[in-house]
């Protein structure tokens, strides 16, 4: 932790320098010591802004603390991160990917011991439940902000345009391709999207898991095989565009009828078609027959601490902020999800935040919790990802057999997979 030391005299702030063999310096203004800790976070610029402001009020509130700020969008941040945390120079508190829990700290012991600091933290704002996504090897090495899943977004109006009832089924989105004739797609997605739609309609086919929560690959290649051939079926027929192609300003355009994202880009995503006059819906989740199977839930993002923080007393003070504050939630709202803490989600119901296309997906979510699967950390392994659309484009354009491309894709995967 970065320490200088200031000291105010007649309302001039004059810098002492340090002197050989003296240890870690203070910052000290009107003769009040100061610890500098460190904050970083990826978004966009909104979400800079309002970070930036609600730092600002936690420094006016907590004067013995400064912190510094480091932020980008996300694959700036994304990069950087990886080498931080491999140099030993990440930020004392930061925003995470769920993800990262079992790239970085398998073992528990790539973040601090958030539960270590319970009188600092009120954790009694979150369930058992919530902070089990956190929790590695026994360690509480992250707080999870909001829960997010895979959300299925219709734009009714283009739906009712064409005489269609929201879809509920696969066989339903086939059957309104066919009514759109290639002039708009019934839905649409990203590529990894795709791969959590696709995993699930292969799971419901089957009843197989993709993966359990250790990493351990369960599809083999019948399985992956339908993946392939799903995703092929839904390009050739129209049913989706390329995952390549999606583009996400088609939705307001009306060239996509529907998409599937995640939970917290509800707004991201439908903000403008809405603003548009369009009305847009969240739809059931994508069955066969209704029932769910498959369909994964995990943490929008998460709040970690530094392993080898100096101060993290003074980290705790700013993460209970982030997480818990009326102050925090005021600014950031529902941002980043409808938030998992019980003292923010109460402010924000208070005072009339909680609304929109992302509040009733939030609602969705909860409704149908019980029948959503916890992802496991090493699902969203970009390569995995990668693989799969390489695979299905093997497929899409000739150059295999779906059999063929699946027999590759699977040697690709257990290679990805046999460490976890």
């Amino acid at each position: 932790m970065k320490k200088i030391k200031y000291i105010s005299i007649l309302g001039v702030s004059v810098l002492l320098l340090g002197t050989a063999g003296c240890g870690n310096n203070a910052i000290i203004t009107n003769q009040t010591e100061q610890t500098e800790i460190s904050f970083s976070w990826w978004g966009n610029d909104d979400r800079h802004d309002y970070t930036l402001k609600a730092v600002e009020e936690f420094e006016k509130l907590h004067p013995d603390i400064k912190v510094k700020c480091h932020y980008s969008e996300w694959s700036g941040y994304q990069t950087r991160n990886n080498v931080r945390m491999v140099s030993h120079t990440e930020s004392d508190v930061m925003q995470i990917n769920y993800a990262w829990l079992n790239q970085y700290s398998p073992d528990g012991s790539g973040y601090y011991d958030i539960s270590q600091l319970s009188d600092y933290i009120d954790l009694s704002n979150f369930t058992e439940e919530d902070l089990q996504y956190g929790m590695q090897n026994g360690k509480l090495n992250a707080v999870p902000i909001a829960l997010n899943t895979m959300t299925v977004y219709i734009n009714k109006t283009i739906y009712d345009d064409y005489g269609l009832e929201i879809p509920k089924t696969w066989d339903d989105l086939k059957k309104a391709a066919k009514v759109m004739n290639g002039v708009s797609y019934p839905i649409a997605m990203s590529q990894k999207s795709a791969w959590f739609y696709i995993i699930s309609c292969v799971g419901q086919q089957t009843g197989k898991d993709f993966m359990d929560k250790s990493g351990n690959l369960l599809f083999g290649k019948d399985e992956l095989r339908l993946m392939i051939e799903n995703y092929c079926e839904m390009i050739n027929k129209k049913v989706m565009p390329q995952v390549e192609n999606f583009e996400k300003l088609s939705i307001t355009s009306g060239e996509y009828a529907g998409v599937v994202a995640w939970l917290s880009d509800a707004d991201s995503y439908c903000g403008e078609a809405e603003k548009n006059g369009s009305e847009i819906i969240v739809a059931d989740y994508t069955t066969f027959d209704g029932k769910l199977k498959n369909w994964y839930a995990k943490p929008a993002t998460m709040y970690a601490i530094r392993r080898d923080i100096e101060n993290p007393e003074a980290a705790a003070e700013l993460l209970d902020y982030l997480l818990n504050s009326a102050e925090m939630a005021g600014y950031q709202k529902i941002e980043k999800g409808t938030p998992l803490s019980r003292s923010a989600r109460q402010f924000l119901e208070e005072n009339n935040f909680l609304g929109g296309i992302q509040y009733t997906a939030f609602n969705k979510m909860t409704e149908e919790k019980d029948k959503l699967d916890i992802i496991s950390p090493y699902f969203e392994n970009e390569n995995m990802i990668d693989a799969y659309t390489a695979a299905c484009n093997e497929t899409l354009y000739g150059k295999a057999t779906a059999e063929e491309s699946a027999e590759k894709l699977y040697e690709d995967l257990y290679e990805l997979t046999k460490n976890n």
